[in-house]
């Protein structure tokens, strides 16, 4: 059975809507009936131009003013649940932003909610969800008991996103009951090169391997000879090597690159969930016994502090 209504949070990415929200408008359109979107920000016309591609119908703009988003789009959905134009399911992107739009809206619906899902089912009557456990060896599904509208959220790169509608979304005002307390009095936007982590056709990732902070600097040279984007495991980030933001893994982005080169990671399965689902995976470490291996499409056994540079100085020599 096809879902009635599904409801999706749009958030931006740069100046267009981001590729999370592209992927949930992707997975609602395959539900079957009307998409609706969520979104609080500027230039919503633009927004809704992208979105109508994605088969979004309408999109309702949200005025936080210098309010955080979470109050303002939790209390503008549940009212217009409460008026009686609910959807049968709401899909949230795993980002700050969605979490905490969906938690308030859970309290404000007393509904339970379905987070960190990989996919969404409809069987028969049942909507369903699965996640991903024991970094993603087994994968539980869940049904909603309970009454509409089912609230989830789901990881980045869990759908493929693509175009399927022609005509530009709806630009609807939605009324915002509550904007909450809390005041934004300031925002800085985080400095950046180069590809998206998660966006980018290659990832060039480093780990422990590398043997100091400063060698990091021989990842961020080789992704960027390659047009691609620099990325981390947990055990550095930890160790303060790298930003947070670099952290590809269980507990940080998950990404899905044409090439991701792991050099110096040994291939704890925290880091393998973020990064296994890559069309192709080169894999650089001196232990051959290394579990990075075995999900390898090409190892090189080596050292990395050798085989990076010298990879550098080939494309230099081109």
């Amino acid at each position: 059975m096809a879902l009635n209504k599904v409801w999706i949070h749009a958030e931006i990415g740069g100046d267009k809507p981001s590729t999370i929200t592209l992927e949930l408008a992707t997975k609602a359109r395959e539900l079957g009936g009307t998409v609706e979107a969520f979104y609080a920000g500027d230039n919503a016309d633009a927004v809704a131009q992208e979105l109508g591609q994605y088969g979004v119908s309408k999109v309702y703009t949200v005025d936080c003013g210098d309010s955080l988003q979470g109050p303002a789009v939790a209390s503008a959905m549940a009212q217009l649940v409460d008026d009686g134009q609910g959807p049968d399911l709401i899909m949230f992107g795993s980002t700050y932003d969605g979490r905490d739009v969906l938690a308030r809206l859970s309290v404000a619906l007393d509904r339970p909610v379905l987070t960190n899902n990989t996919n969404v089912l409809v069987e028969g009557d049942e909507v369903r969800c699965e996640t991903q456990i024991f970094g993603g060896t087994s994968i539980v599904t869940t049904a909603f008991r309970c009454d509409a509208p089912h609230l989830a959220n789901f990881r980045p790169k869990s759908f493929a996103a693509e175009p399927g509608g022609a005509a530009t979304a709806e630009v609807v005002a939605a009324e915002v009951p509550a904007l909450g307390k809390v005041r934004m009095v300031e925002r800085h936007v985080e400095e950046r090169s180069g590809p998206i982590l998660d966006e980018a056709p290659i990832v060039v990732s480093g780990g422990r391997g590398l043997g100091t902070a400063e060698k990091f600097e021989l990842i961020e040279e080789l992704a960027k000879l390659l047009k691609g984007a620099p990325g981390a495991s947990r055990a550095i980030v930890d160790a303060g090597w790298v930003p947070y933001s670099y952290q590809v893994g269980q507990t940080g982005k998950v990404v899905k690159p044409n090439v991701y080169i792991a050099a110096g990671i040994s291939g704890a399965t925290q880091h393998m969930v973020g990064m296994k689902g890559s069309k192709n995976i080169i894999a650089i470490n001196k232990d051959p016994e290394a579990p990075i291996f075995g999900i390898a499409d090409l190892g090189i056994i080596g050292d990395v502090q050798k085989v990076i540079p010298a990879l550098i100085e080939a494309l230099k020599g081109k």
